[in-house]
């Protein structure tokens, strides 16, 4: 029978002398909640768990991007296409782009990152060149003016490739490395950061009633092969962030199953990276249909994602994100 190691997340100023660090960071845990497809989930002491599971639940993360993994990390999107779900259209030339990057930095972003595909539900497959041509002059434009760390939201290796050459400086693929087989290798071979997305389906299909046998758990089985599969291509993994993909082929109960129990990713070993920015969930729970209108809906998840040790915020609204972490973390000490 293969069990799973939650930690249950404390950031309670009164912290223990025995408590464990979670991943080096803010929050820590002295009992792990044992997981199982078979069996029901029981509460134990975390030393408990396996000596090698509880290396990878308290190791401290390295820098990513040049970011540190040892607080919270606000990744701005900046979208350059015509059909995204929430700004489509506003971003979609460098002028533009430009003026939000700077904006978004300003706002408190850390790392910025750049997509010129969208992975709406229903969106079609976007061509490389038109990718490419999207995206490349924004970045290099970013970089001629901003040292701030830049991802590239691509499943390609080519629009890959053009981002890096232009300036990017992480990979962001919401297909897991499980669409373009040249994209792994190419990020070993050049030591690129990476971040592994989970989605059932693709972008066209991923909504049409999906299905799991246990959404934790299959999730985590598929970030635990893929993460594998990128270290036997060569990328350290070290180097490596998740994301659980929320929204990517998930109803609202797969959401927020997810979301409840996030924490088991940290027995990756790796950076957890959250997606939950404006999506549809979001409006649905908080009675804002429009995606403008759900700012303090994100803020909320994000915030309690952030209290179970998630290292990176992939947010819009960057400004409301960093002010209630800001005083999140001054009331949380």
């Amino acid at each position: 029978m293969t069990h799973y190691y939650r930690p249950l997340v404390q950031t309670d100023p009164n912290r223990p002398t025995d408590a464990l660090p979670l991943a080096g960071g803010w929050a820590w845990f002295n009992e792990v909640e044992v997981l199982s497809r078979d069996s029901a989930p029981q509460r134990v002491s975390a030393r408990q768990a396996p000596a090698e599971v509880l290396e990878r639940l308290t190791m401290s993360r390295p820098n990513i991007a040049g970011l540190s993994m040892d607080r919270p990390q606000i990744m701005g999107i900046l979208n350059v296409t015509p059909d995204s779900f929430s700004d489509g259209g506003q971003h979609d030339a460098p002028e533009k782009a430009l003026l939000h990057a700077r904006a978004m930095l300003g706002q408190g972003a850390d790392i910025i990152d750049i997509g010129g595909e969208s992975t709406r539900p229903g969106a079609a497959e976007v061509p490389v060149d038109e990718e490419i041509r999207r995206t490349a002059p924004v970045i290099e434009a970013i970089r001629g003016e901003m040292s701030v760390p830049i991802s590239i939201d691509t499943r390609k290796e080519p629009v890959a490739r053009a981002a890096v050459n232009a300036g990017g400086d992480l990979v962001n693929d919401v297909a897991g490395f499980t669409f373009d087989p040249g994209l792994a290798p190419y990020c070993a071979t050049h030591g690129l950061p990476v971040c592994v997305v989970h989605a059932q389906g693709d972008p066209e299909t991923m909504q049409q009633d999906p299905r799991y046998d246990d959404v934790l758990l299959d999730v985590y089985d598929f970030l635990d092969e893929r993460v594998a599969a990128l270290e036997a291509a060569g990328v350290d993994r070290a180097q490596i962030m998740v994301d659980p993909g929320i929204g990517f082929g998930k109803t609202v109960e797969h959401n927020l199953a997810l979301l409840k129990r996030i924490a088991l990713f940290h027995a990756l070993g790796c950076p957890i990276l959250l997606g939950v920015s404006r999506k549809k969930f979001i409006g649905t729970l908080g009675n804002a249909p429009e995606p403008a209108d759900r700012a303090a809906g994100s803020v909320a998840v994000a915030l309690a994602a952030v209290a179970q040790g998630v290292q990176v915020l992939r947010v819009h609204d960057v400004f409301e994100t960093r002010s209630a972490l800001n005083l999140w973390q001054a009331v949380r000490g």
